[in-house]
């Protein structure tokens, strides 16, 4: 018999994206785990019996095609699925459920080393080291769950890399690129059993950086890895015993809100750091998200505190004034993610004239990003002019605050011109940049006034002053020629006027149209050209005469008249031939 051919990167592969591993769905490719198996226990023909269970191991002699050695990788696959499902649930699998994760770790691994083995009898060379690395990826993920035998988990790793390695240099370009980014899934793995081991001199902050990569094959070490950062956030929490905003100090008693607030802050590093001007626009937007959902966690903490505290009336200020502070900065960073937001559509606005393939920002979506930017502006400032006893560093607060709502409504007001110019309304264009450059004047004449100002702030809006006065001017400019050339294009277009027209859309006839003030010929938004209307006319309905059925005549009984009728007379020649 020839050797069998499986390819089992490939195959595991194109089945893990299609069914449920691409969105990290590991419940759905654990039962099409189960399903897969079904079948193939069915079309084997290879069932464990009908009533009561059988069990049929799956020898070397068994395995006569390969759908055999399918059916023990499959089986492998579903207890891996299973532990990776348990890792993901929301708070984490506690003693028992990690208890049942390693077990079903250890079956994944025992199936692995059973399909290792078949391959290596009736498998060809290949296939055999395929199954041989899928087994050592098993053997390791076992050993990095159970924190234990970190050489030997770092072996089983390495041992896989290298198969890789080598299977990534022949056959097809697919099958190469797949070795090449199983490669780079193992390469976080090796570095963090290096690291545990204490042969790398990587920092536990810098594995972050590390586990930035996707991949099933990353997201136990992921798993791994926020364990221990929260660990080391847990350790740092004890230090941490107020929290510090605009000179003002507030305990935190609670350990949850500690370590929610420093996780918050460490990603606040990454987008301030040196480094965050760096980073792409869609990975800091997803580091915004992670710095949301941390804050509102701390906030979700110290309400239940503020449930149980009691009758103490200084935890409740306390507590209330913590809720305020961390309520602010969420406002903050609100507003930077909103600017983010608007740099990124001015980028595409941009950009729509050469890049046609790019969706177009059009400036209505600007429009609304600076509406949404007033309001995270007034919600702060009113945020922070909520409490009595304001000291200089919250009244500077409210005075940016001030400055920079006007500065968003500048901007808002020349988006919105823009706007109207691509819809035509010259003259609403027009008055909305003569608006814009006022309001951007003004605002720099604060600006100046101010000891400290803001240098990008006035450059920013000495251009949004210079490019309203541009598009006034050119706005101006094409209103007047469009002014001078509008008596032209009036007798054009009445002259286009038809009684019936080509176009059949057309949705109503001037004719109906004699209530209603609106322009069919002398609006440039206008579609189409107007009809007068319908000729030929359509055909009207009129009354006519009744019909009149008698239906009574065939069964009436009409008087005799013969004594009526007229005799007829006979001569003599006439009665003899009667």
């Amino acid at each position: 018999m020839n050797p069998l051919r499986c390819a089992v990167l490939q195959l595991l592969k194109s089945s893990q994206m299609q069914h449920g591993l691409r969105f990290g769905d590991y419940t759905r490719y654990r039962r099409y785990c189960t399903a897969r198996l079904r079948r193939l226990y069915k079309s084997l023909k290879f069932t464990h019996g009908r009533g009561k269970y059988t069990k049929k191991a799956i020898t070397a002699p068994t395995v006569t095609e390969v759908r055999f050695l399918h059916v023990v990788l499959y089986t492998a696959e579903r207890a891996w699925s299973h532990a990776m499902e348990k890792r993901q649930l929301p708070d984490g699998p506690n003693a028992r459920q990690r208890t049942y994760l390693i077990g079903r770790l250890r079956k994944a691994v025992k199936w692995a080393a059973l399909f290792s083995e078949l391959c290596a009898i009736k498998g060809d060379s290949r296939t055999s080291l395929e199954a041989e690395a899928y087994a050592s990826y098993m053997r390791g993920n076992l050993l990095f769950e159970q924190d234990q035998n970190w050489d030997v988990a770092l072996k089983s790793f390495k041992n896989a890399r290298a198969v890789y390695e080598e299977l990534g240099k022949y056959g097809d370009l697919e099958n190469q690129v797949l070795c090449r980014e199983r490669v780079e899934e193992l390469e976080p793995s090796i570095r963090y059993c290096l690291h545990k081991i204490g042969e790398s001199k990587i920092q536990t902050s810098e594995l972050m950086h590390i586990g930035e990569m996707e991949g099933p094959a990353l997201d136990l070490f992921k798993a791994k890895l926020e364990a221990v950062m929260d660990e080391a956030r847990s350790q740092q929490a004890a230090s941490m015993t107020e929290f510090h905003w605009l000179g003002h100090k507030f305990p935190i008693s609670n350990a949850k809100t500690r370590v929610s607030i420093l996780k918050a802050q460490d990603l606040e590093k990454d987008l301030h750091g040196p480094t965050g001007d760096s980073l792409p626009a869609e990975k800091r937007l997803v580091i915004f998200d992670k710095i949301f959902a941390a804050y509102h966690e701390a906030r979700s903490c110290i309400r239940n505190d503020l449930v149980t505290a009691g009758n103490s009336e200084n935890m409740k200020d306390d507590l209330s004034g913590l809720d305020k502070a961390i309520g602010a900065v969420l406002g903050q960073r609100t507003i930077e993610r909103n600017q983010l937001l608007v740099t990124i559509a001015k980028s595409k606005l941009l950009k729509s004239r050469d890049d046609k393939i790019e969706k177009v920002t059009k400036p209505e979506e600007l429009v609304r990003l600076y509406d949404l930017l007033l309001q995270n502006t007034a919600d702060l400032s009113d945020l922070v002019s909520s409490g009595r006893d304001r000291n200089s560093e919250e009244l500077a607060f409210a005075e940016e605050c001030a400055l920079k709502s006007l500065v968003l409504r500048a901007e808002r007001c020349f988006y919105l011109a823009k706007s109207y110019s691509s819809a035509g309304k010259r003259t609403e264009a027009y008055a909305l940049y003569c608006r814009a450059g006022s309001l951007a004047s003004d605002t720099l004449k604060k600006l100046q006034s101010l000891t400290t100002c803001d240098q990008a702030m006035m450059k920013e809006l000495k251009m949004l002053y210079d490019d309203s006065r541009s598009n006034s001017c050119i706005e101006h400019a094409t209103g007047i020629m469009e002014e001078e050339k509008a008596p032209e294009i009036l007798s054009k277009k009445i002259s286009t006027i038809s009684l019936t027209g080509a176009d059949k859309k057309q949705e109503k006839y001037l004719t109906e149209k004699l209530d209603t003030y609106e322009s069919a010929v002398g609006d440039s938004n206008t579609k189409g050209l107007p009809r007068i209307e319908a000729f030929p006319p359509a055909f009207q309905a009129i009354p006519r005469n009744p019909i009149v059925l008698d239906l009574v005549y065939n069964t009436m009984e009409f008087p005799s008249l013969e004594n009526r009728m007229k005799k007829e007379k006979k001569g003599f020649i006439g009665r003899l031939w009667r």
